[in-house]
């Protein structure tokens, strides 16, 4: 990680993959920040590769920015560059256009499918496939929403809340008419329900389950027994709105995705 963030200031993106030898199914994500180890698989260990690479400059001056201090490296290298331009017969194609044709192959249903059960042993290898701009244009999409994660428009959602409503949570849940949930319907606390969730939205899967669900289980109060630690996640942000309206934009970068990788219908 040194290497690849050496500090906050420089820019950099990597590839977070599931590992070889985890015994969950296959995921993928983008990130322009440190990647935790198990991020996608309790497991064993995810790999992320960074589209940089950082060396510590040898000579720096006394007022330079802490970004300055480092030389950046292509991880792409100059064979691959050419590899594609050749095999494309393409000669526009950068090294960046390469690293989001990965992301987007990497997110290809029958990509996934075929080689499912080579996934599980080994880490992942790139095909060729018939059109370059098609895998690397998705890729470059995806990459947008997943990146913006927090800042992309919330999708409206119809809100119900009572007067001087809590944006607090608990515990979110959906309300459920027996045993089957309602998973158009989130109920975010006592005081504010959400309607209207597409169910197209649990269609965009992220390490096992949908990303709202993800969201919805660990955006909660929780409490270690060990230490008592409580964990809070209201006080991440000083906007109390900032988990309701993660969880609408996040209902849209489900909703994008699914667009996106619906189009990648080339078989493999």
């Amino acid at each position: 990680m040194p290497k690849i963030f050496p500090n906050p200031q420089v820019e950099n993106l990597v590839i977070c993959v599931t590992g070889a030898g985890n015994l969950v199914e296959f995921s993928t994500f983008i990130s322009d920040c440190i990647v935790d180890l198990h991020a996608t698989g309790s497991t064993g260990a995810s790999q992320s590769f960074p589209l940089y690479s950082y060396e510590e400059s040898t000579a720096t001056g006394l007022f330079d920015a802490p970004a300055q201090k480092y030389t950046r490296r292509d991880n792409l290298s100059d064979t691959m560059l050419k590899a594609y331009q050749k095999h494309y017969a393409d000669s526009t194609i950068t090294k960046a256009d390469i690293f989001y044709y990965i992301y987007g192959i990497l997110h290809a249903p029958s990509y996934k499918t075929k080689y499912a059960a080579d996934l599980k042993k080994m880490l992942p290898r790139i095909p060729f496939a018939e059109s370059f701009w098609l895998f690397s244009n998705a890729g470059k999409q995806l990459a947008h929403w997943h990146l913006n994660y927090e800042t992309v428009t919330p999708y409206p959602l119809e809100e119900i809340a009572a007067p001087n409503a809590d944006y607090r949570v608990q515990k979110m849940q959906y309300p459920k008419a027996g045993k089957v949930a309602d998973k158009t319907t989130l109920i975010y606390n006592t005081h504010i329900t959400l309607n209207g969730i597409p169910l197209e939205t649990y269609e965009y899967i992220v390490n096992g389950k949908p990303a709202l669900d993800w969201i919805i289980d660990r955006y909660q109060i929780t409490v270690d027994k060990d230490s008592g630690i409580q964990n809070d996640p209201n006080q991440w942000s000083e906007d109390p709105r900032y988990i309701l309206d993660l969880i609408k934009r996040i209902v849209t970068v489900s909703i994008e995705s699914v667009k996106i990788i619906n189009t990648l219908k080339e078989e493999f």
